[in-house]
């Protein structure tokens, strides 16, 4: 692999780093402050709540549209522009304590997290080979997760001084400066790949497609239905919730990097079935188990194995045509969040039914998912 030190000179790798940890704290900032934000200053009831978080998902389905985006803008320029709209969309929620204003700020937000997302993906897989892009994904998971860590101490002290407003603002703020610094460099390579500009659709990404689909399922169990365990049956506090989610950002603060390692040492079939043949344990373990410690450590794990994800991307890597790492990039976001849309409403529907029903449905998903890697073929050598 290419020398760390080296990497790290990159100017897209710091690029996309700083970029990324104001995403995750935009995100992050958001979801702290906005059930309180919501219902306290408001006065939103139950459904209006349930309403605004299922619009929040519409911009990850309409991902696709990044392809056109960048016949007018260059992509690494997207990703600065992206980040500048979910700054102003962070910055904007406190001015607009209202139904239809959290439903305008929280589409400009989430537009500006799912379109940072995208580009993130796609040029990660564009500016690093194959043996360095799953150490680079690890990096910025790593960077995240201490973002979300300070992101909420931030937001801790700050509830002490300021208003709902004035928090909005500032974090807001931080966001857009990013930004601001982001369209003062220019990172990019003549070198690379110039990309399609079009939507791509083929035969022999359809491995890629269905693994990518199936990744979105599992992870609306995860976040709709794992800590609705954790309070609803297990009685889970506030202060419990957010102890293990402080645990969850420590732990993955150190191993995302060993698992961009592990994907370079052994594998993308390897890692992913290891991922879906422990899932399928853990989501049963979660049907079936009685103990309050025992559904805090399944917690745990089940988010670490969301690392491991980063291993559908770099399959399509090793796969794809150099060409159509963009488009592809923004076909899968959009499969990633189909389930988005029509998952958690039926699996609340079955968990009224009996809440084991939506993770024995889990491990069903992830049997089919373990079956589906087993498919995976890496040529020895990427095609130029």
């Amino acid at each position: 692999m290419e020398s760390l030190d080296r990497l790290k000179k990159n100017p897209m790798y710091r690029y996309l780093l700083v970029l990324t940890i104001s995403s995750t704290m935009g995100l992050q900032a958001w979801r702290t402050l906005f059930n309180n934000f919501a219902v306290d200053v408001a006065g939103l009831n139950g459904q209006q709540v349930g309403m605004i978080q299922s619009i929040r998902e519409v911009p990850g389905f309409l991902a696709l549209l990044t392809v056109f985006m960048i016949m007018l803008i260059r992509e690494h320029r997207l990703s600065t522009l992206s980040i500048l709209v979910l700054g102003l969309g962070v910055a904007l929620t406190g001015l607009f304590p209202s139904y239809p204003g959290l439903l305008l700020t929280t589409l400009v937000m989430s537009f500006g997290f799912h379109y940072y997302e995208t580009t993130n993906m796609s040029l990660t897989l564009q500016y690093f080979d194959e043996q360095t892009s799953p150490w680079v994904f690890g990096k910025q998971r790593s960077y995240a997760a201490a973002a979300n860590i300070a992101i909420g101490v931030l937001i801790y002290v700050l509830a002490f001084f300021l208003d709902f407003i004035m928090i909005y603002l500032l974090i807001g703020g931080l966001i857009i400066a990013a930004a601001v610094w982001g369209f003062t460099q220019d990172p990019s390579n003549p070198g690379i790949v110039p990309q399609r500009r079009k939507m791509i659709w083929r035969k022999k990404y359809g491995l890629f497609y269905f693994l990518t689909f199936m990744a979105g399922a599992r992870r609306q169990i995860f976040i709709a239905f794992s800590i609705l365990l954790l309070v609803e049956k297990f009685d889970y506090s506030v202060q419990q919730v957010t102890l293990l989610f402080v645990v969850n950002n420590v732990i993955n603060y150190y191993l995302s990097p060993l698992i961009g390692k592990g994907i370079i040492r052994f594998g993308e079939r390897k890692i992913l079935s290891f991922e879906y043949g422990s899932l399928i344990f853990i989501f049963l373990a979660y049907a079936i188990t009685g103990s309050k410690i025992t559904v805090a450590l399944l917690y745990i794990l089940d988010h670490i194995f969301f690392n491991f994800s980063i291993a559908i991307r770099t399959y399509f890597q090793k796969v794809g045509d150099p060409k159509d790492v963009a488009p592809s990039m923004a076909v899968g976001f959009t499969m990633n969040h189909i389930a988005a849309i029509f998952l958690p409403a039926v699996g609340g529907l079955l968990w009224m039914v009996d809440y084991r029903i939506p993770f024995v449905a889990g491990a069903v998903m992830s049997v089919i998912s373990l079956t589906a890697v087993q498919m995976i073929r890496v040529p020895a050598k990427q095609m130029p």
